[in-house]
């Protein structure tokens, strides 16, 4: 098998929540999507855009403490928990944005994960995509062996009931699936559904404001089926340090550019820096405002997708 990593199967989003004996539902972590690769000799770990993340997630690479496949690919979610022991998304972040290889040992101490597994694609040298899910989760069953770090995903048969008990907690949200789902690689389709406890995005980052030097605030932009990139909104708060604030105001540096890059204007432009449109981060929100614009929108943390892949579409 060649380690070569797949756009991984996505849920469509919807506002019910199927029933019935062949539906299941899962909670829905607030982590980063991760994809392990065994070929037999080495380990590969790669997020859903196909970036690869092997030397982020030690104690996930380390097959053997919890596989006893001779090679396979599992689907999985990587969680890190926030100070009140609820999945927490810039937690994840701090692990998963680290770019100096160096630190990872003292990061890894700081920012404990879990692997929580919830699909099987390739087991001992063959493909079982095409297998519905419930026989899928049964090979799991076989394949892995719980550690206090790796976990298999829990079924819930009551949709309803877990997401209840998800906007009671204040977590993300529910997975709904369908049992005699194959497993579609790149595909995007309801049988698989996502149904979520509050609304986030993924934006650009068109510009920026200071204070005593030091960037407060985001400018967040989308682009539209013609390629333009339209303003939604600024936003200063949500779980950025004060640290962060300060690294961020160097990684900007490269990227400030003279012309607004926002095919509409801000309503407040002064003392607005434009940045070069590169810089993506995770946005939580509370609803979409007239037009183009959100309401309360948080910082929940950078991530690494595309520019260009942020559309109002997305």
């Amino acid at each position: 098998m060649k380690l070569t990593p797949i756009i991984p199967f996505e849920p469509t989003t919807t506002d019910d929540i199927a029933d019935g004996p062949d539906w299941i539902a899962q909670v829905k972590w607030d982590g980063i999507r991760l994809l392990t690769y065994y070929d037999g000799n080495s380990v590969k770990l790669y997020n859903r855009k196909a970036n690869e993340r092997t030397l982020h997630y030690p104690e996930i690479a380390a097959i053997s403490d919890y596989c006893r496949a001779q090679s396979v690919i599992l689907d999985g979610e990587v969680v890190a928990l926030g100070a009140d022991g609820k999945p927490s998304f810039y937690e994840v972040m701090r692990r998963d944005g680290l770019r100096r290889m160096e630190k990872i040992a003292a990061v890894k101490r700081q920012v404990p994960i879990f692997y929580m597994i919830f699909d099987v694609l390739y087991a001992d040298g063959e493909w079982v995509t095409a297998c519905p899910l419930a026989e899928r989760q049964r090979l799991l069953q076989k394949l892995i062996s719980p550690t206090p770090t790796v976990q298999l995903v829990d079924n819930f048969t009551s949709g309803r009931e877990l997401f209840q008990t998800i906007e009671q907690q204040g977590m993300e949200g529910v997975i709904i699936k369908d049992l005699t789902s194959t497993y579609a690689i790149a595909g995007k389709d309801a049988r698989w559904q996502k149904k979520k406890n509050y609304r986030d995005l993924i934006a650009v980052v068109g510009g920026v404001t200071m204070r005593d030097q030091t960037v407060n605030s985001l400018l967040l932009g989308l682009y539209d089926a013609k390629g333009a990139l339209w303003y939604i909104g600024h936003a200063g708060t949500g779980k950025l340090t004060h640290s962060d604030w300060r690294s961020l105001t160097e990684t900007i540096q490269p990227l400030i550019q003279a012309d607004m890059p926002f095919h509409n204007k801000p309503e407040r432009i002064n003392g607005t820096i434009w940045l070069k449109p590169q810089l993506t981060a995770k946005i939580q929100y509370a609803e979409w405002a007239d037009g183009h614009s959100l309401r309360q929108p948080s910082i929940q943390g950078f991530v690494d997708s595309p520019a260009r892949q942020c559309t109002f579409e997305a």
